[in-house]
């Protein structure tokens, strides 16, 4: 059997409003409009539409996010963040994120380094390919024993992580496993796109999944499962090979149709979930809680309505991407961070999160002690 008993969150200081951004798309727009006023008097250019608050806030229920450096996002000179590049013996930024994040979680799980055999950074982007940052952040944690490797299934990689961790729990011999999600969002985003500049946020998540139930609170993990199935429809051209295409590939490190995404999507993972849970004997309404991914509001309240009808309430589904954007694969497990002590023994919820690839996954946990 395999057990989360200790879940932690960092998260960077500083936080952009939507406000912030706004102001600083539409001095961007303004700018580039009268640059181009004549090639897009013309037809030949597109001018920018300036954006509002209101806008950001429907398409999406978010209201602010964390990011690493706000001072470079909003320099309309810069408009993305400028990080010190971390020499070779320095730890990567996301490294420094897990470290914080997975030291919080082993307090709270109350276990020492020693008793860490595995860990897993699960994470939809990575600062490098090799040395795994798995490694990096186990070396830093001062974790001696064991192993460790990274995974990514985009936004899905933490459910997907939980379910790893528990079968090597379950089958090779592992006693305890560090998931760490160090989710530094805010590099891949276009500042200047109307469409997407407000959209994600940088955090890093973290859950203990062990063995043995030690502690409280404590929750059992039941049945899981994943599923992915092709799609281009969130896509990111990031690569190694970039350089060596011909001609070299510029790409953009992140692109959606998020209207396709949401079509395709929510149904797909209401699907996954009604039949997991008819697969174990159980109904919908029978969960007391679901952490569902915090990509946007509308695919979260689609789920929730899906399962839960449309009287459902934030108790049963809660948020948080209002405050933190959207995180990738850590945002179910802030949702599960935040809003699960306050249910009692013998309570049980669904993690879910979905995303690129597409990808989703899941899993019922059921709290005893």
């Amino acid at each position: 059997m395999a057990y989360i008993t200790g879940t932690g969150l960092y998260h960077p200081e500083h936080a952009l409003s939507n406000e912030q951004l706004v102001g600083l798309l539409n001095a961007y727009a303004e700018r580039f409009n009268a640059a181009y006023a004549k090639a897009i008097a013309a037809g030949d250019v597109s001018a920018i539409a300036p954006s509002n608050s209101d806008f950001i806030y429907k398409a999406s229920g978010i209201k602010s996010r964390y990011v690493m450096d706000p001072k470079s996002i909003l320099d309309l000179d810069i408009m993305e963040p400028r990080l010190p590049q971390p020499g070779k013996e320095e730890l990567t930024y996301m490294a420094r994120f897990a470290l914080a994040a997975g030291n919080q979680t082993l307090a709270n799980a109350k276990l020492s380094p020693e008793d860490i055999d595995l860990v897993i950074c699960a994470a939809s982007n990575f600062e490098r390919p090799y040395p795994a940052i798995a490694v990096e952040i186990q070396n830093a944690l001062g974790i001696r024993q064991g192993f460790a490797f990274d995974m990514n299934v985009a936004c899905s990689s933490a459910t997907f992580a939980l379910q790893n961790a528990k079968a090597l729990i379950e089958s090779a011999g592992v006693r305890n496993a560090l998931i760490v999600n160090p989710e530094l969002t805010s590099p891949q985003l276009d500042y200047t796109n109307r469409d997407s500049h407000f959209i994600f946020g940088d955090v890093c998540t973290a859950m203990v999944v062990s063995a043995e139930q030690t502690g409280t609170p404590a929750w059992h993990i039941g049945s899981t499962t994943t599923q992915t199935t092709y799609s281009t429809h969130v896509w990111s051209e990031s690569s190694y090979m970039n350089h060596v295409y011909v001609p070299p590939r510029t790409g953009a490190a992140f692109s959606q149709n998020g209207r396709q995404v949401m079509k395709d999507v929510c149904p797909m993972v209401v699907k996954m979930i009604k039949q997991h849970l008819a697969t174990h004997g159980r109904a919908p309404d029978q969960m007391d809680r679901y952490w569902l991914h915090q990509a946007n509001q509308h695919m979260n309240d689609f789920v929730a309505k899906a399962l839960l009808g449309k009287d459902f309430t934030r108790d049963q589904a809660p948020l948080v991407l209002d405050e933190f954007g959207n995180t990738g694969s850590a945002g179910s497990v802030i949702a599960f961070h935040r809003y699960s002590e306050d249910l009692p023994i013998g309570a049980q919820g669904l993690l879910c999160s979905f995303g690129a690839g597409y990808s989703a996954g899941l899993a019922v946990l059921e709290r005893v002690a």
